[in-house]
């Protein structure tokens, strides 16, 4: 505060001093007001004299106009009463001309209407004779299709039963193909599934000692052991890798396989050694209810029996885990198997989720798939017997049916010949009697029209008579309305005179009025500027006042602002301890905020974690719901309420089968998944099998057949392509070459002449590549250095333009040329020399030149323009100005 009153009160100060500064006197600027104001005054009298001539030149405009008003009346009465004299005279003698004609063409036309009421009576006696014919020949065909009708109900009768047999026929054979096709698909369906399932038979080294039909080699063990429905994957796991070995019948045997395996590299194969002898070791324990020894559920070949044996020691089949769980937990010394594949001993377990099957799995589906296709083999050969019997009564119903139709069309052909007959003939009959009625009508309004022609033709003769023996009075005069037009013409020029007149006088009026304005203006404006400076020094002498008051009142203000700043020091310390106090207790106060939020957070985070596992718990439940929906379109409520673990669980046989007979038993998590493993494995052995795999194969290897024709014929156009490519390359560069060569040749004459002394030429870019190169123009006019057409002038450039323009005219001719303004940027030299060139030109063609040169327009032989008539329509004028002789 105290450095603004500072200022304030320095400011004041100088304030003070410019006001009380004394002002430099004042020159009077403008003129006087007084004066001024005189010299308006005397314009305003100037004016107001020039308002009274102005009055009397305007009573003379009136008596002007009022005197052409009436001289152009009284001509154009005189001119409308002329107009009306010239059309009397020019109607009577048109109408003596139209009666005339009138007369004649009403004689023309009572003869001709004569002439037509003759042929209409001829006419209409003709057409009445050949409805009286028409009408007898209907009637007798009337009566001959009445006795057709009779014969042919009993043909509608047999071709409808033919047809009704032909229908059953047709929709037995329709079914039969059906159940036909559904037999082959069936068959082709389990042998692609049997073929697939052989190839996996072959595995690794088995396949290839099968394939060298070794001394000794028995088949795969798969092939040998026969097993009861239901235990494959048991007996697979309790065999493990010997359910996929080969059988052979002595170790020798088996060694020779390795070895050819060894030499032909081709893997490693397990083998079964049969022929050794096997003494059991004791009695093996008894089993608990439901559970039965693998070596009794296998069948093989004597050879093979003690091998399997040694494999299948004290190997027992169980329903489930639990079971093989209690039994070797009974029995350590036992290894229980279940019918899932799950192998469980004291000291050994192979298990868990579906695997790949082996190859008792895969032998087993096999045959079931080969036993499927025979029995769909052998429905389709039935089938096929069906369909060959139900074809050859097709063939009977349809000869049955195309017999009777046969007849029914030659009887329906005569019965539509007849009716055509009749219906011609009721045409005919129609036509006449429509033909008569018509020739009646216009026999009666030929001859209303010729007594009407009649009656005019003797009121117009009497009428022609009377205007020929009227005298014709001549063209009227027309002398007194040139007079008159003479007087509108001089009473239009005085009306000019005194419109003149008084529009001069209004322009001179309005010129002083805006002058006296003027001058009246500058006077206010200069009594307004002394007021202003009379109010201006006035209020200098305040605005002093003002500053000296203002500077008095801040100097006192400053002295008390420094006893108060004194105050105010001690007062800030005493706030500066307090303040010290209070952030004291603040950061304590912030260290408590702290903590609590941090408290706060932790919960929130808690609270947020509970939620989002809610969250996440309800999506996952949601998510189970759709999955539900969309993979069985069932709702969760019907799904629990129908396949829930509260509902009893139906008995299922080893084969697969539902038994009906049996109760439903409570619902077992652990016993479900086995069924849905099993499920699994056995949907495993099917593999990726395709039933339409062969018809594909057909036919893609005919859309291969037919792509690799396509591809070859491709390739044979492209080769016929590129030749005639090559061949249009050559023609190209040929013409092209000559082309270049001939106007390069006349660019450097032509260029001499448009440039005496200079030297221009064309260059190729890329002589190399002719398809591809451009063109150089080098342009060196005489006198000058630079070569590049960038440098040269513009007229230069237009010439040099021109001069390969004229070269490619004279190289390759045309019949004409067309040129717009070429020659617009030369000067006269230029121009001349561009003339002879055009005159060699012309010899050998036409020219059509668009200039606005006068030079070019000399040596044209004609000239065309546009211009603009007087109604705005453009007009074309020509002017041939001479004429070229031939040769």
């Amino acid at each position: 505060l105290e450095e603004r009153l500072r200022g304030t009160a320095q400011l004041a100060s100088e304030r003070h001093r410019h006001l009380t500064a004394e002002l430099p006197e004042q020159g009077r600027q403008g003129r006087d007001p007084e004066q001024t104001e005189r010299e308006a005054a005397s314009v305003r009298d100037q004016e107001a004299a020039l308002a009274v001539q102005l009055e009397a030149d305007g009573v003379r405009l009136r008596d002007a106009v009022t005197r052409r008003t009436d001289a152009e009346a009284a001509h154009s009465a005189e001119d409308r009463a002329l107009v009306v004299a010239v059309r009397a005279v020019a109607d009577r003698r048109e109408g003596l001309a139209r009666l005339t004609g009138q007369v004649a063409a009403l004689r023309s036309r009572a003869a001709a209407a004569e002439a037509e009421l003759g042929r209409i009576a001829a006419a209409l006696a003709e057409a009445h004779a050949r409805s009286e014919r028409a009408q007898a020949d209907l009637e007798a065909l009337q009566v001959e299709a009445g006795g057709l009708d009779e014969g042919e109900v009993d043909l509608d009768e047999r071709h409808e039963q033919a047809a009704a047999v032909l229908s059953e026929a047709t929709a037995r054979l329709e079914e039969l193909r059906a159940q036909e096709r559904v037999a082959e698909r069936d068959r082709s369906t389990w042998a692609a599934r049997r073929d697939a399932l052989s190839l996996s038979l072959a595995r690794d080294g088995s396949s290839a000692v099968l394939a060298a039909q070794l001394p000794g080699v028995l088949g795969t063990v798969a092939a040998l052991v026969d097993v009861e429905a239901g235990w494959e994957a048991a007996l697979a796991a309790a065999l493990g890798t010997v359910a996929d070995a080969v059988a052979v019948a002595t170790p020798v045997d088996a060694a020779a396989a390795l070895a050819r395996l060894k030499s032909d590299d081709a893997g490693r194969a397990g083998l079964l050694v049969g022929g050794a002898a096997y003494a059991p070791d004791g009695d093996w324990p008894s089993l608990p209810p439901g559970a039965r020894w693998a070596l009794d559920l296998v069948a093989a070949p004597e050879t093979l029996r003690p091998a399997l044996a040694r494999a299948l020691r004290q190997v027992a089949v169980v329903g489930s885990l639990e079971e093989a769980s209690a039994l070797v937990a009974n029995q350590p010394g036992v290894r229980a198997v279940t019918r899932e594949g799950d192998l469980l001993g004291a000291d050994w377990a192979v298990g868990g989720s579906a695997s790949a099957p082996s190859l008792l799995e895969v032998q087993a589906a096999v045959d079931e798939a080969a036993a499927a296709h025979d029995e769909a083999q052998q429905r389709q050969e039935r089938l096929r017997f069906e369909v060959q019997a139900a074809r050859a009564d097709l063939e009977a119903a349809g000869v049955e049916v195309e017999q009777a139709l046969t007849s029914l069309n030659a009887s329906d052909a005569q019965m539509a010949a007849l009716a055509e007959q009749i219906g011609l003939l009721a045409s005919a009959v129609r036509s006449a009697q429509a033909e008569a009625g018509r020739l009646e009508q216009s026999r009666v309004r030929a001859e209303t029209a010729h007594d009407a022609d009649l009656s005019g033709l003797a009121e117009l003769e009497t009428r022609l008579a009377a205007a020929e023996q009227a005298p014709d009075e001549g063209d009227p005069s027309t002398a007194l309305r040139d007079s008159l037009a003479a007087q509108a013409t001089a009473a239009r020029a005085a009306e000019v005179e005194a419109r003149l007149a008084v529009r001069t006088g209004e322009e001179r009026a309005r010129a002083l009025a805006g002058r006296a304005e003027a001058l009246e203006r500058a006077a206010r404006q200069a009594r307004a500027a002394r007021e202003r400076l009379v109010r201006g020094t006035a209020q200098r002498s305040r605005g002093a006042g003002v500053a000296a008051e203002v500077v008095r009142v801040a100097q006192l203000a400053l002295e008390r602002i420094a006893v108060s700043l004194v105050a105010a020091a001690g007062e800030r310390e005493a706030a500066a301890a307090a303040r010290t106090v209070t952030e004291t207790e603040l950061q304590a106060l912030r260290a408590r905020t702290r903590e609590l939020t941090a408290e706060l957070e932790r919960l929130t985070d808690v609270v947020h974690r509970d939620e989002v596992a809610r969250a996440e718990q309800r999506l996952r439940i949601q998510a189970l719901e759709e999955r539900a929906l969309a993979d069985w379109s069932v709702p969760v409520e019907q799904l629990l309420q129908e396949y829930g673990p509260a509902v009893a669980v139906p008995v299922v046989l080893e084969d697969g089968s539902v038994d009906d007979e049996a109760e439903p038993t409570a619902y077992d998590r652990m016993v479900q998944e086995r069924r849905a493993a099993a499920a699994e494995r056995a949907l495993a052995l099917l593999g990726r099998v395709n039933p339409l795999a062969l018809e594909e194969y057909e036919a893609l290897q005919e859309r291969s057949a037919f792509l690799s024709t396509q591809l070859e014929d491709l390739k044979a156009t492209r080769r016929d392509l590129l030749d005639i490519v090559a061949g249009v390359d050559e023609r190209i560069h040929e013409v092209f070459a000559s082309a270049f060569a001939d106007t390069a040749r006349e660019f450097v004459h032509v260029f001499a002449t448009l440039f005496p002394g200079g030297e221009g030429k064309l260059m190729l870019t890329e002589p190399d590549d002719l398809l591809a190169t451009g063109i150089e123009v080098l342009a060196r006019p005489a006198g000058k250095k630079v070569s590049r057409l960038s440098l040269l002038s513009g007229g230069e450039r237009s010439l040099t333009a021109i001069a390969f323009l004229v070269a490619l005219f004279r190289a390759r001719p045309s019949p004409f040329y067309v040129m717009d303004e070429v020659e617009a940027a030369l000067d006269d030299r230029n121009l001349g020399r561009l003339l002879e060139l055009l005159e060699g030109l012309r010899e050998t063609s036409q020219l059509i030149v668009i200039t606005h040169q006068k030079r070019t327009m000399e040596i044209a032989d004609a000239l065309y323009g546009v211009t603009m008539r007087g109604d705005g329509i453009s007009a074309v004028v020509s002017q041939r100005l001479r004429e070229r002789t031939a040769g």
